[in-house]
């Protein structure tokens, strides 16, 4: 194939994208985005394999080689530069989504340009197909997966041009995305739905919780809390996408505190309390913090306490004063609740690794974290022991029955269109 970038196509950059736009009647394209002075051949050759496949596609140039009127460009600095195209970007692409004519997303890029493609579908919806063909170092690749829901096409090889070994990407990449689709659907619907939190070692909690929640005609929807999870949960939280939340496994804020890898970040457990939503909070996972390979602990945490969960995944238990730590943020973040709010404690075990006879059994260190916090708790969250596992039927009775009770009083938060 031998398909190249037209003068307008070329013109699509950040500045003139709104132009080109207007002036076009396409409309469930696939947009391309990508430095058209760096990767303009790969985004070319991309764009001729998506057409191939039934698909329009709109090119727009994120590179920093500017010659669009910026005459101040060479002047800043190259972050900010990156900034400032990212964000005019990331504008114009929501006009595209807005206006029909782009149903999908594909990036090419090194590093700088994976960076920028991050920010650019940032704001995207949750199920907008985004996918990025990219050289970029694997942990920068990692960190965008926890930002949002970008397919990943990592080339292994540096994008230099056109080769048996990019072709070979960038075919797989460009039927990918030309056989997805992005339809939005705006109803009302006849289910309340419940954001449940899991890990592998709360599993059997979430799997009863949900059991129990369809029973009652409610939907469930799990969130792996690995870091990305958490962070897409409070997102979608926030967005108004919940009725109630029943957060089994808060392990997240023990890598928060601790510095593990599987850290949702500071905004972890505040979404549902802004949004007044019914929610019950349960240490599930918090005797441990999650790290990689064995090799990649660091040092000071050497002779500690491990367990290889897989080959790629090592777990280490939480002390004691970890737990007090863990607690009290768990306390001060749910003290800001405007709705419904519980504390479940699970007195026999916070996770399958932790109960009696298994690897992280410590009860004192699991009782510090309730200690912490029933004293920094404001009095009008409720607090109840439970003298059972976490993932024993009778707790996860207790957490979904409490969430009916709080639905059922006060009707859902969605109300039919």
């Amino acid at each position: 194939m031998s398909h190249h970038c037209t003068d307008d196509q070329r013109s699509a950059r950040d500045g003139n994208l709104s132009e080109l736009a207007t002036g076009s009647a396409t409309t469930n394209a696939v947009a391309i985005v990508a430095t058209l002075d760096t990767k303009g051949r790969e985004a070319s050759y991309l764009a001729d394999i998506i057409e191939a496949c039934g698909r329009k596609t709109i090119l727009i140039d994120v590179g920093t080689n500017r010659d669009d009127g910026d005459k101040q460009a060479d002047a800043k600095a190259p972050t900010e530069l990156l900034k400032q195209i990212a964000e005019r970007t990331r504008s114009k692409v929501g006009d595209l989504v807005g206006s029909g004519m782009i149903s999908a997303i594909v990036g090419v890029a090194g590093g700088r340009g994976s960076a920028v493609f991050g920010e650019v579908v940032s704001e995207l919806p949750y199920g907008f197909p985004k996918l990025l063909v990219s050289s970029a170092r694997p942990a920068l690749l990692a960190e965008l997966a926890t930002h949002s829901d970008i397919i990943l096409y990592p080339t292994l090889v540096d994008l230099f041009g056109i080769n048996v070994f990019t072709t070979r990407v960038l075919e797989n990449a460009g039927r990918a995305i030309a056989a997805t689709h992005y339809a939005p659907v705006k109803l009302g619907r006849d289910k309340k739905i419940v954001a449940i939190t899991a890990f592998g070692v709360t599993t059997p909690a979430a799997n009863q919780c949900a059991a129990r929640l369809a029973d009652a005609c409610v939907d469930a929807i799990v969130f792996p809390a690995n870091g990305a999870g958490g962070r897409k949960m409070e997102q979608l939280i926030a967005a108004g996408e919940f009725d109630a939340v029943i957060d089994l496994t808060t392990t997240e804020l023990a890598d928060e505190i601790v510095g593990g890898t599987a850290s949702a970040g500071p905004d972890r457990l505040k979404a549902a309390s802004r949004q007044k939503i019914p929610q019950v909070i349960a240490p599930g996972a918090v005797d441990m913090v999650n790290f990689g390979l064995p090799s990649s602990v660091p040092d000071q945490f050497r002779g500690r306490q491990f367990y290889a969960h897989t080959p790629y995944t090592t777990l280490m238990r939480t002390t004691a004063s970890e737990n007090a730590s863990i607690g009290r943020l768990t306390a001060e973040r749910l003290s800001r609740a405007k709705g419904p709010a519980m504390v479940l404690w699970p007195a026999k075990g916070v996770s399958d690794y932790d109960r009696q006879g298994g690897i992280f059994y410590d009860p004192d260190a699991d009782k510090a974290w309730l200690d912490a916090v029933k004293e920094h708790l404001s009095a009008h969250v409720v607090v109840r022991d439970l003298n059972c596992h976490i993932n024993d039927g009778e707790f996860a009775e207790a957490a979904a029955a409490w969430i009916l009770e709080q639905l059922t009083q006060e009707g859902s938060s969605h109300a039919d269109v």
